[in-house]
C-alpha cells in the first residue's frame, strides 16, 4: 500500500467530511476511495470514519491522525521538491512568504542579502499576507515567512519579534497638519484606509480596537494593499492612513501622540529551522531593523530624522 498516497485521500476526507464530494475532489469515483479509506483503517488498525447514511464524522484516531498525516504529506512534498531543484542542477532553495506591501527598497535588500550570506541556496520569495503565509507554512508549501501579529496558529515557531510604531499620513492642507503630534481621537469621523482583512486578521482586528479606544471610530474603512491607491485617497483629502513618512507630494506625515498603534512583525516557521532558514531569519532581521525602521519588541522607537522613501502604507 502506497501510504502517503493513503493518507492524502485521507486528508481530503476530513475535509470535505463527504466521500462523494472527497472523490470528485480527487477524480476519481466514489466506491475505490472508500476502499482505499478501509485498506487505510485495515493498514492502521483503528476506525477513522463514522460512516452513516446522513453523515461521515471523524473518530477519535481519526482526529488524532490529522495532523500527523499533514506533517508526513508535507514532508514528501518538501523531499519531492528538493530532488527536484537538485535535478535541475540547484543545491537547494528556501521557499519564503514575504507581505505584499514589504516595499521595492526592502525587498531587494532582503534579497541582495540573502545572496550574499547564501550564495550557494536560491530564494524564492512569493507575496502573501499573514493569513495565506499561515497556512502555507502549516501545509508545508513555504519554508519560512515574514508574519504580522498578532497571529492565532499553532504549530509554528518564531524568531525575533520587531516593531513599527505608525504615524497618520494627511493631506497637506488637512488642519491636523499644524499640530506636531495628532491623537487617534482627533481623526474622530474621517474615513480610513486599511489593509485588507483577509489578508491581515490579526492586525487589522487590533488596530481598529486601538482607534476604538483612542477615540477613532472611522465614518468608513476603505481596504487595499495598493500603496498607490491608498496615497491617491490620502492626497484628495477623503481620508487618512497609518504608516511611515513618505516623499510623496502633498502627503504629510504625523507622529501619533503616545504611539498607540505598535505593528509586530517575525520570522515564523514551522519545524526545526534549518541552516538556511536562520540564515534568512538573520537577514530578514537586519533587513528590517536598517531598511524599514524596525526596531526590537520593547525598545524605544528610532529618532526619525527625515523621511524616506517609502510606500508610506504599511511598508
Amino acid at each position: 500500500m502506497d501510504l502517503v498516497r493513503h493518507l492524502g485521500y485521507f486528508l481530503v476526507v476530513t475535509e470535505e467530511l463527504h466521500f462523494g464530494n472527497a472523490a470528485a475532489r480527487l477524480g476519481m469515483a466514489q466506491p475505490p476511495l472508500s476502499q482505499r479509506i478501509r485498506r487505510l483503517e485495515e493498514e492502521l488498525g483503528v476506525r477513522l470514519f463514522d460512516r452513516s447514511s446522513r453523515r461521515v464524522a471523524l473518530t477519535e484516531a481519526g482526529r488524532l491522525l490529522v495532523p500527523e498525516a499533514r506533517e508526513i504529506v508535507a514532508r514528501v512534498e518538501r523531499t519531492r521538491d528538493l530532488m527536484s531543484d537538485l535535478a535541475r542542477g540547484d543545491s537547494a532553495v528556501v521557499r519564503a512568504g514575504v507581505p505584499a506591501d514589504l516595499g521595492a527598497a526592502v525587498l531587494a535588500a532582503l534579497i541582495a542579502g540573502f545572496r550574499e550570506r547564501r550564495p550557494d541556496v536560491r530564494l524564492s520569495v512569493t507575496e502573501m499576507g499573514t493569513a495565506a503565509q499561515v497556512a502555507a507554512l502549516l501545509e508545508g508549501r513555504l519554508d519560512v515567512g515574514l508574519l504580522r501579529h498578532p497571529v492565532a496558529a499553532n504549530g509554528l515557531a518564531y524568531g525575533p519579534v520587531l516593531v513599527r510604531r505608525p504615524g497618520v499620513l494627511l493631506a497637506e492642507g488637512d488642519e491636523l497638519t499644524a499640530w506636531a503630534t495628532v491623537h487617534l481621537g482627533d481623526l474622530a469621523g474621517r474615513d480610513l484606509v486599511l489593509f485588507p482583512r483577509d489578508a491581515e486578521p490579526g492586525l487589522y482586528d487590533d488596530t481598529l480596537a486601538t482607534c476604538r479606544r483612542g477615540g477613532f471610530v472611522p465614518a468608513d474603512i476603505i481596504c487595499t494593499d495598493r500603496a498607490e491607491f491608498a496615497l491617491g485617497l490620502v492626497l484628495s483629502g477623503t481620508a487618512v492612513a497609518f504608516g511611515v513618512p513618505a516623499e510623496v507630494p502633498g502627503v504629510v506625515w504625523r507622529p501619533l501622540a503616545g504611539t498607540p498603534l505598535a505593528w509586530r512583525c517575525s520570522p515564523a516557521w514551522r519545524a526545526e529551522p534549518g541552516p538556511y532558514v536562520r540564515d534568512f531569519t538573520t537577514v530578514a532581521v537586519q533587513v528590517l531593523k536598517g531598511g524599514a525602521g524596525m526596531v526590537d519588541e520593547g525598545a524605544p522607537p528610532p529618532q526619525r530624522v527625515a523621511p524616506r522613501p517609502a510606500t508610506g502604507f504599511l511598508a
